[in-house]
């Protein structure tokens, strides 16, 4: 009996320190998620819903595929390739438009970021952001060709991710009948990540539209979880986001957000 006792408490000594290492591990990876410019490669699919889009209250499904790859340059810096490609369901967003299906514009931008934290574990990117006319109907995407600056600082301290993103893109090419574009976004972000990789985040996604003097500002907050399946992580989430300001004929009150992301660390 006692031999058996004996098994069974080293059994489960070996479980936890079989189990701990690979907590540990998702809770890292789910703090590399918070960092826009973590040497993680990630594939994130995130689908957003928003509705009262014009007279009509129309309503709009986004789902933005959205690769990040960083590329070690040297000892000292990575270059962090960010893409967003929007795959897009909407109905009646212009009054009685009907409805589209297709791809939106894709913007991808790139960030030189240190190594290394800075002086006060200052976290931090930059580098230039390009606007891809890859829309496939005129309500779906802006018929131009955009570039512009973007950058990222941030700093992870314990459990504590704070920080922003910002750029700001203006159009160089396109069609000439479709409105220019002059447009700043800001992503100032909150998050905390607990012991066993859950984190609970806080953002908005504000853009101002420097011709129209128009701003969109959703408030999103969000909950995420990174699990294995075998030996792929995963990170999934959810969250909602209320809509504090948007231009005319733009999203009203609340959205939701759901996104699953595969994770392929090094």
């Amino acid at each position: 009996m006692i031999e058996c006792r004996y098994q069974y408490l080293t059994i489960t000594a070996l479980a936890c320190c079989i189990s701990l290492p690979a907590l540990a591990q998702d809770t890292d990876l789910a703090k590399q998620l918070s960092n826009p410019v973590s040497s993680l490669i990630s594939v994130p699919f995130q689908v957003n819903y928003d509705r009262g889009y014009g007279p009509e209250d129309g309503h709009r499904t986004t789902l933005n595929i959205q690769p990040v790859i960083p590329f070690s340059l040297n000892e000292d810096w990575t270059l962090v390739s960010r893409t967003i490609v929007p795959v897009i369901w909407q109905s009646d967003i212009a009054g009685k438009s009907g409805s589209q299906f297709g791809l939106g514009d894709t913007v991808q931008s790139f960030f030189f970021s240190p190594k290394k934290p800075g002086p006060g574990g200052l976290i931090w990117g930059m580098g230039p952001v390009f606007l891809l006319p890859t829309g496939t109907h005129e309500l779906l995407g802006s018929e131009k060709w955009g570039a512009g600056p973007t950058a990222v600082a941030l700093k992870q301290e314990g459990s504590w991710t704070v920080g922003a993103l910002a750029n700001h893109i203006w159009s160089f090419a396109g069609d000439r009948d479709r409105s220019d574009i002059s447009s700043s976004m800001f992503q100032p972000f909150v998050s905390y990540t607990t012991d066993d990789a859950w984190t609970f985040a806080l953002n908005t996604e504000s853009t101002y539209d420097w011709n129209s003097d128009q701003w969109s500002v959703p408030i999103n907050f969000s909950v995420s979880k990174v699990v294995k399946f075998g030996t792929q992580p995963v990170s999934f989430q959810a969250g909602a986001r209320y809509w504090a300001a948007s231009p005319d004929n733009g999203p009203e009150g609340w959205g939701y957000r759901a996104n699953i992301t595969f994770l392929f660390p090094k």
